[in-house]
């Protein structure tokens, strides 16, 4: 099976639902910003913090390539993937594109949880009360980007266990008929 993406904002459940989803359909998850973190031996903060975000895009985009000719692989990107160089043409002409979408208030709730907070070098010492406004006004510029996704998919109701087992069931009806 060629690749699938999951793209969106971050905290719409890439990485959630990817595990479960890649659990369910018997092939392997890869995180690609573990992946770049795994490539540079640094975290994404640190890729940040030293490098600048334009070098991290440069990574992000080798990455995607590597990706995207791999098989048999679910992989949760980076909120920003699909927004820089050509890496959305590139998904979805090398495998499946799937834009997980939820609310701005619940990706907010998502954010604001301690140890995501620790991870998004964007809302590292963000007021609580600006992480709604920030989240709207990204969400509304990377639609254009997120659009071009072959699928859209509601990820609202991951918020247990057993309804992550229920929300990747339903992806994975879909994608199993897409093949």
């Amino acid at each position: 099976m060629k690749p699938v993406f999951l793209i969106g904002y971050m905290g719409c459940g890439k990485t959630t639902l990817g595990v479960e989803l890649a659990r369910q359909m018997q092939l392997r998850f890869i995180d690609l910003d573990e992946y770049i973190e795994s490539k540079q031996g640094a975290t994404i903060v640190e890729i940040f913090d030293k490098m600048g975000e334009d070098r991290f895009r440069e990574l992000e985009t080798q990455a995607v390539s590597e990706v995207a000719t791999m098989q048999d692989v679910i992989i949760g990107c980076g909120g920003g993937t699909p927004c820089h160089g050509d890496n959305m043409a590139l998904m979805n002409e090398a495998g499946i594109t799937v834009w997980l979408t939820t609310s701005p208030e619940r990706i907010t709730a998502r954010l604001l949880l301690p140890e995501q907070r620790v991870k998004r070098p964007k809302f590292i010492g963000l007021p609580d009360e600006a992480f709604l406004p920030l989240v709207e006004q990204e969400l509304e510029a990377r639609t254009p980007y997120y659009s071009q996704a072959q699928f859209q998919f509601d990820s609202t109701d991951i918020e247990t266990g057993p309804a992550t087992v229920r929300t990747a069931r339903r992806l994975a009806r879909i994608l199993k008929t897409d093949r």
